[in-house]
């Protein structure tokens, strides 16, 4: 199984707030974690509010521990709410459901971590993690109709 490295990690959160200014998108905040949900990497552009790390962090989270990226989380709560209301208790309140957190899947498919995202829109949020994900070569994943 390959495992993200730190070096993977930076040029992730390197490569979405790059795309983030060519785009002229509000400032983010970026996490990505490994498997295991710790974080590898962090950074918060200035001027990004204060709740934005617990945002982003909470996206790539919810996405490990669910097994799939956030979009399909924001779809499946939309019909299901009694469930991820469920799901926000048992976390601690640390699931985000929106859009902007993308698993991270190694050659071989199996998931080695997540990017999560928060700062402009969700759908925003999303496109620099995607690409900060491809600019390593990896695959990423945001779930949803868009996977």
């Amino acid at each position: 199984m390959t495992t993200l490295t730190l070096a993977q990690a930076s040029i992730m959160v390197d490569t979405a707030l790059k795309t983030a200014r060519e785009k002229n998108f509000a400032p983010l905040t970026v996490a990505v974690l490994d498997a295991g949900g710790h974080l590898v990497a962090f950074k918060r552009e200035d001027k990004s509010g204060i709740l934005r790390f617990d945002i982003a962090f909470g996206k790539a989270w919810g996405a490990l521990g669910m097994g799939f990226g956030s979009r399909t989380l924001f779809e499946r709560a939309e019909k299901a709410p009694m469930f991820f209301t469920s799901l926000a208790a048992a976390s601690g309140g640390r699931v985000v459901t929106n859009p902007g957190g993308v698993l991270i899947r190694g050659a071989d498919g199996d998931i080695i971590g997540a990017v999560g995202i928060s700062g402009d829109t969700s759908d925003n949020d999303e496109i620099c993690a995607v690409a900060g994900i491809a600019a390593t070569g990896l695959s990423a994943d945001p779930g949803g109709s868009k996977s």
